[in-house]
């Protein structure tokens, strides 16, 4: 009883301190998802609810590339990596007859991802090791604030979804910790995640490759190793979740296959909130469900009923998807 008083008295001084809007999604279109995740905030943040969360407890994820971003017509570590193998195809002339790099160099991506996680692995280990941490960073963060979209000829930092920076604001101001969860590089997404979704390095989730501890020239350091650490995709997403906050989320945002057992592991608690984002956008996106190369959607569309996750139609649910539209 005392407990329960105590998360009362603590929601109302965390409910004065906040401005409420009008309406927390703007950019959303009037229809279910809108309202499932109004509802959902209502209800686990009231402590009269018999669903309210303690906001300790209040964890939600997102997946990143076709979640908060466009992911097409690939995604924006792959743009950054074929920027990198042009830079670096001086200092191996072998990669114009050697797989996967000759398809790189030759924008053939079909061919490039058709070798699966090894040639992958063969592509982040050329253009992603062999250098410091911090030279990473640097690397990472002077290639963000130029890198324009082949599309849109905007920045990738303006590629992001209005409306899930409407919902990343909502969830955070109804005490809410983001996390971003991604099959993509924990080290390239950290160097701008506070800048772009005001997400902290901290609270970023993704895959890696291993590190070392080294003095070189009586400094330490961290050396990027051309060893694969972890992949944070499918069944791996859970496990990274739990590896590093220790606790089940009670919301997650995906878009594609590679987010089923993410989705499955938050919504198997009660509240919880499961939410797929539909590219079926053309006109000011892109429209693909599972006969794509990137961001396949296909079981977790047949799933989604059965599992209560709500579909967000681009199309139908959003008045705005980037803010250079609006």
């Amino acid at each position: 009883m005392k407990n329960r008083e105590a998360e009362q008295n603590k929601q109302a001084t965390f409910n004065k301190g906040k401005s409420r809007e009008k309406d927390p999604l703007p950019s959303w279109n009037n229809g279910q998802a809108k309202q499932t995740i109004i509802e959902f905030i209502k209800k686990v943040t009231d402590p009269g609810n018999a669903q309210f969360v303690a906001m300790e407890d209040r964890i939600a994820v997102f997946d990143n590339d076709g979640t908060l971003w466009t992911e097409q017509p690939y995604y924006s570590q792959m743009a950054f990596l074929l920027d990198r193998i042009d830079d670096l195809a001086l200092q191996h002339p072998k990669w114009k007859k050697e797989q996967p790099f000759k398809a790189l160099l030759q924008r053939d991506l079909k061919n490039a991802l058709s070798g699966g996680l090894k040639a992958i692995s063969e592509m982040i280990m050329a253009t992603h090791a062999g250098m410091t941490t911090s030279d990473f960073d640097k690397l990472i963060k002077a290639w963000i604030s130029k890198a324009l979209h082949p599309r849109f000829e905007k920045l990738y930092s303006e590629c992001v979804f209005l409306p899930m920076l409407q919902v990343l604001e909502y969830f955070k101001s109804s005490g809410f910790r983001n996390y971003i969860v991604s099959g993509g590089g924990i080290d390239f997404i950290r160097p701008w995640s506070k800048a772009i979704y005001g997400i902290p390095p901290s609270q970023v989730i993704g895959s890696s490759i291993k590190t070392q501890y080294k003095i070189v020239d009586g400094q330490p350091q961290l050396w990027r190793l051309p060893e694969i650490n972890f992949i944070d995709d499918e069944e791996g997403k859970p496990v990274g979740i739990f590896a590093n906050i220790g606790q089940q989320p009670i919301a997650a945002f995906g878009n594609s296959d590679g987010d089923i057992q993410m989705l499955e592991w938050v919504t198997s608690r009660e509240p919880s909130l499961g939410m797929i984002i539909k590219h079926d956008d053309a006109l000011r996106e892109w429209s693909y469900t599972k006969d794509t190369l990137l961001g396949k959607l296909d079981h977790a569309l047949v799933m989604a009923s059965d599992k209560n996750w709500i579909i967000t139609s681009m199309k139908n649910d959003w008045r705005t998807i980037f803010s250079f539209m609006d």
